[in-house]
C-alpha cells in the first residue's frame, strides 16, 4: 500500500506523513514545488507543480498511490488579499488539475481533498456550531477559492464515480508553523522579547474574532480516518468543535511567559473583512470515523513556544 502527499513542504506535511506511517502502515510519497525544502530525509519527496497537469497526471500514473492526500494550496488568508491571482490559479486550477488527473486513471484511489472552515463565512447569529449542510458566505478570497474547489470535488466525485472525500479543516496549530498564522506570529513575538530581540510590545490584529483551534497532530490522524472511513462525495468538518477568541489565545501565550510585555494594534494585521466566529460542529466526523481531538490548546501553546524557543 502506498499513500501520496500533494503539497507535503508547508506545515501540516510532516505530521501527516507521520500519521500516515502509523494509522495506514503503508509507504508515504511526498510532493513538493521544485524550489521549495523539506528536512525530512527520510520521505520520498518528488518536485511536482500542479499547475503543470501532465506532470501530476506522470507521477500518478508511475506512483499509484492507494491513498492521495490533496494538501497543495496557498493557504494565508491575508496573503489571499494581497496576492488574489495566486491564490486563485493555485486553488482553483490547480485543485482541477489534480481532479483531472485522477480522474484519467485506470484504477480508483482514495483521495482526501482538504478545504477549510473558512468556507462558512459570515455565519448568521445562532447558526454556530456549524453544520455540514450550512449556507456557504465566503467572506474571504482564500475562502472563496476553497469553497470552489469543495464544489468541483463534489460535482467529479458525483460525475466521475471518484473515490473523493471532501474535508473542511479549522484552524490548526502546533509546533513549526509558518509566523503568518496567528498563533505562531504570537508565540514568536513573545520568545523575542523574552530573547531580548524585540521590544517588549506585542503587535496584534483583531482580538475580537473567535476561531475554532485544533493541534495540527490531532488534526492529520482525522485525516488518515477520513480517507479510509469518509463516504466519497461526502464533506466532514475537522475542528474542535469549541471557539477561542483571540483574545484569550493571547492571554494564554502570555502567562507562558516570564516577560513584561505590553500589547498594541497593528492597522497591518487588520483585515479588510474578518468573519466575527467559527466554530465547527464535528458530529458527522465522529459518527463515520470515531476521531476526536485529544491534545489541549495550553499544551499546544506550550509545545509552540518551546519550538520557537529552540530556533531562536
Amino acid at each position: 500500500m502506498k499513500a501520496m502527499i500533494i503539497g507535503a513542504a508547508g506545515f501540516v506535511g510532516g505530521y501527516l506523513a507521520d500519521a500516515i506511517r502509523q494509522d495506514l502502515l503503508c509507504e508515504v510519497v511526498v510532493t513538493k514545488l521544485p524550489h521549495e525544502q523539506l528536512s525530512r530525509t527520510d520521505l520520498d519527496v518528488k518536485n511536482l507543480d500542479i499547475l503543470n497537469p501532465i506532470a501530476i497526471f506522470e507521477l500518478l500514473k508511475e506512483e499509484r498511490p492507494d491513498y492521495i492526500f490533496h494538501l497543495a494550496a496557498q493557504s494565508s488568508i491575508g496573503y489571499s488579499w494581497k496576492n488574489p491571482s495566486l491564490t486563485v490559479d493555485v486553488n482553483v486550477k490547480g485543485s482541477l488539475n489534480v481532479l483531472n488527473a485522477i480522474r484519467q486513471l485506470d484504477y480508483s484511489p482514495r483521495v482526501l481533498v482538504i478545504g477549510s472552515g473558512e468556507e462558512y463565512g459570515h455565519i448568521k447569529p445562532g447558526h454556530v456550531p456549524i453544520p455540514e449542510t450550512e449556507f456557504l458566505d465566503p467572506g474571504n478570497i482564500y475562502a472563496a477559492t476553497k469553497v470552489c474547489q469543495n464544489m468541483m470535488a463534489t460535482i467529479y466525485s458525483q460525475a466521475y464515480g471518484l473515490q473523493l472525500i471532501m474535508v473542511r479543516a479549522f484552524n490548526h496549530v502546533g509546533p513549526h508553523q509558518a509566523e503568518i498564522f496567528v498563533v505562531s506570529d504570537f508565540c514568536k513575538q513573545v520568545v523575542m522579547i523574552e530573547k531580548g530581540l524585540q521590544e517588549p510590545v506585542m503587535r496584534v490584529g483583531n482580538l475580537a474574532a473567535k476561531r475554532d483551534f485544533t493541534d495540527v497532530r490531532d488534526v492529520v490522524h482525522a485525516y488518515t480516518r477520513l480517507v479510509q472511513f469518509g463516504v466519497p462525495g461526502e464533506t466532514y468538518n475537522v475542528g474542535s468543535g469549541h471557539a477561542v477568541a483571540i483574545q484569550e489565545i493571547l492571554d494564554t501565550i502570555v502567562a507562558q511567559s516570564d516577560a513584561k510585555i505590553t500589547v498594541e494594534t497593528d492597522p497591518a494585521k487588520l483585515r479588510p473583512v474578518d468573519v466575527p466566529i467559527i466554530e465547527a460542529d464535528t458530529h458527522k466526523i465522529y459518527d463515520a470515523t470515531g476521531w476526536v481531538p485529544r491534545i489541549p490548546l495550553a499544551q499546544t501553546i506550550a509545545d509552540t513556544l518551546d519550538a520557537w524557543r529552540a530556533v531562536l
